[in-house]
């Protein structure tokens, strides 16, 4: 259950990386849903790094949140279980 949770919630990062990067229209509802799911679950990610491109900064922040919540999530469950 909670290695589920953090595949849902890096998922939803990923969704988010490639909206931006792929150029999805920033103005429709679903965009503007998934942006306000990804940005509070990127926690302390964005602005992170500063390459100069925004779509690479997009990449490497949201990318990295979701990478967090897998191994964080990972970690947990392994935790849960033994107890």
């Amino acid at each position: 259950m909670i290695s589920g949770i953090g595949v849902v919630f890096a998922l939803i990062e990923i969704l988010y990386i490639l909206m931006i990067v792929l150029g999805a229209n920033q103005a429709n509802a679903f965009f503007k849903f998934v942006q306000s799911l990804a940005e509070p679950l990127a926690l302390f990610f964005p602005g992170l790094f500063h390459t100069g491109n925004f779509n690479v900064d997009v990449l490497l922040n949201y990318g990295l949140a979701a990478v967090f919540w897998l191994v964080v999530t990972g970690i947990l469950a392994r935790a849960v279980s033994r107890y």
